[in-house]
């Protein structure tokens, strides 16, 4: 279950009219400094990201399932897990390590996915960041 500090700041960057992956960031951040506090762990830096990720989605951040596909739109309430399963979940992650919080490990995960992206798909973020920027100014 996310904070609600978390939950307040990922609605405002949708407000502001940011996209779903900056309010997602919210949820991702959240789950790193849980792993690094120790009130869990993770495999690997991209099993916390996807962690993350699925906190966002369940909290009504409209996400995409998978690459490429369209956001489902669902309502933005936040559903609960069942009790039982919540704890199995959280038993099992806390005998995973600490290390995938670590900076090096999401620095190597942050080189992975941006080596995985296409010619294509830059140029397009390229091109998003500079209309952000237009605006601004």
């Amino acid at each position: 279950m996310p904070e609600k500090r978390t939950v307040a700041r990922a609605k405002r960057d949708l407000r502001q009219g940011k996209s779903p992956s900056t309010a997602a960031g919210e949820f991702v951040k959240e789950e790193m400094d849980h792993i690094r506090s120790g009130k869990h762990g993770a495999k690997s830096a991209k099993q916390a990201v996807a962690i993350g990720l699925s906190k966002a989605r369940r909290a009504g951040v409209p996400l995409p399932n998978r690459r490429g596909k369209k956001a489902a739109r669902k309502r933005a309430t936040m559903r609960t897990a069942a009790p039982r399963r919540s704890r199995a979940v959280r038993g099992v992650l806390k005998r995973q390590p600490r290390r995938a919080a670590s900076h090096r490990a999401l620095s190597r995960q942050a080189h992975q996915a941006a080596r995985r992206r296409g010619r294509a798909d830059r140029r397009r973020a390229g091109r998003r960041a500079a209309r952000t920027r237009q605006r601004r100014a």
